[in-house]
């Protein structure tokens, strides 16, 4: 029996939402982030294969909670026996009994502060990015470990070793479940916010693969940041990157053909704009904004809502933009992608000329080498400048180094586009 594809969006949406509620109560209990993880997500497997078949449960959390405490109680008793058995060869101690599970058990009621606790931890400053990234989509997102795998293009077992090490480091820290203490605490926001940054990324533009997009992860991003806003309504930052989430990807729809071929900024079809998400985003970094205490994400979600508020592509206010990039290098001076794109707004103001002078420092960016980014900023700059032979190399070089097929063949037809005026050119200078 094949489910209606809206019924089976629910059920992994839901299992999504308790997925880091179980985990913290399970935590709770057994004091063991790693093996209890584990033990989550065979719940959650079970129920992904179960509740489609059977129905979703009257009280699901309770559910999950259940089939991942008898699987944590089975590793701890498999655990005792194997102690009993080495024991029982060397003594004769007694033997440690397993603890017994109980048929109903109350965990109590649902701490809302399980989910920024999790993210906490997933994102401890003794982790790598990606090892966070995928530790926090694996034990707060309710991701599979062959999910991730697929949205970042790895192997399944790769994957499993690098989720893996991630939760070996944690458990190595000695860390517990509980908020990091207020001294922590705000560098540790930074690392949660820079992770969902990320996830977000690299969802609305997938670094490599034949989609530009992965909406899951883009979807999963703001789903985790709702949460870690909810927690947190009154901090900026916050506010700021939901808000810069929100108006970015509210431009979804707009941003691929029919084939899935990318369409540029100035391009899109604004009517199909998501007007709800940028009302909201809108709003979230207005109040943001008059909070005071301004960082990196408030900044950009209002350049954000710059590009959004413009009806057409000419009405853009460029001068603004410049103007918030300014200030965003100022907080972040040595950010290339941010002196990138202040490049690409000066260009727009003064001319193209402009901007590309601002490009040349970024030679020497070691972050760059071998980015697509910059060539493909040259190529648009000289292609405005009207230097057509510059920008088709520009192009063709972007094109070789980007892993997306979207991204590279986007770069192609405008290296084709320009190859052709430029043969047309010629024929009329020949005539």
């Amino acid at each position: 029996m094949t489910l209606p594809p809206d019924r089976t969006e629910r059920i992994d949406r839901l299992l999504r939402d308790l997925a880091p509620q179980v985990l913290g109560a399970v935590v709770r209990r057994f004091r063991d982030f790693s093996d209890s993880e584990d033990a989550v997500q065979e719940a959650l497997l079970a129920a992904s294969i179960q509740w489609p078949r059977d129905g979703v449960p009257e009280n699901p959390r309770g559910w999950l909670i259940q089939v991942a405490l008898r699987k944590m109680t089975d590793r701890i008793r498999s655990e005792i026996a194997r102690r009993n058995r080495e024991q029982a060869v060397l003594d004769d101690t007694p033997f440690v009994v397993a603890p017994a599970l109980e048929s109903d058990v109350d965990l109590g009621p649902l701490d809302p502060h399980d989910t920024l606790v999790l993210l906490f931890l997933c994102c401890h400053p003794s982790l790598t990015g990606a090892s966070g990234i995928a530790l926090t989509l694996r034990a707060v997102g309710g991701l599979t470990t062959a999910e991730i795998a697929k949205a970042f293009l790895v192997p399944e077992a790769t994957m499993a070793q690098r989720i893996s090490r991630a939760k070996q480091t944690l458990k190595a820290a000695g860390l517990h479940f509980e908020m990091p203490a207020a001294s922590e605490r705000a560098e540790r926001l930074g690392s949660v916010l820079h992770v969902l940054y990320l996830i977000f990324n690299e969802g609305y533009t997938a670094s490599a693969g034949a989609d530009l997009k992965r909406a899951d992860l883009s979807n999963e991003a703001i789903r985790l940041t709702r949460e870690v806003q909810r927690l947190l309504p009154r901090d900026s930052e916050v506010s700021g990157l939901l808000a810069l989430m929100l108006l970015t990807d509210a431009r979804r729809a707009a941003r691929t053909g029919p084939h899935g071929e990318l369409i540029a900024l100035d391009e899109q079809d604004r009517t199909l704009w998501d007007a709800a998400a940028i009302r909201e985003g809108v709003d979230l970094v207005t109040a943001a904004f008059r909070r005071g205490a301004i960082g990196e994400y408030a900044l950009q979600a209002a350049i954000a809502a710059v590009h959004d508020q413009a009806l057409r592509a000419e009405d853009t206010d460029w001068a603004e933009i410049r103007a918030l990039y300014a200030v965003l290098l100022r907080i972040t001076p040595d950010h290339p992608m941010v002196r990138l794109n202040h490049a690409i707004a000066t260009a727009m103001v003064e001319g193209p000329d402009a901007g590309l002078a601002l490009l040349d420092p970024l030679d020497h960016d070691e972050r760059l080498r071998g980015h697509h980014r910059l060539d493909a900023v040259r190529g648009h700059l000289h292609e405005r400048a009207g230097h057509f032979e510059r920008a088709i190399a520009h192009y063709r070089a972007a094109a070789d180094k980007t892993a997306s097929t979207p991204e590279r063949n986007y770069l192609m037809m405008r290296a084709a586009r320009l190859g052709e005026r430029l043969e047309s050119d010629l024929d009329d200078v020949g005539q």
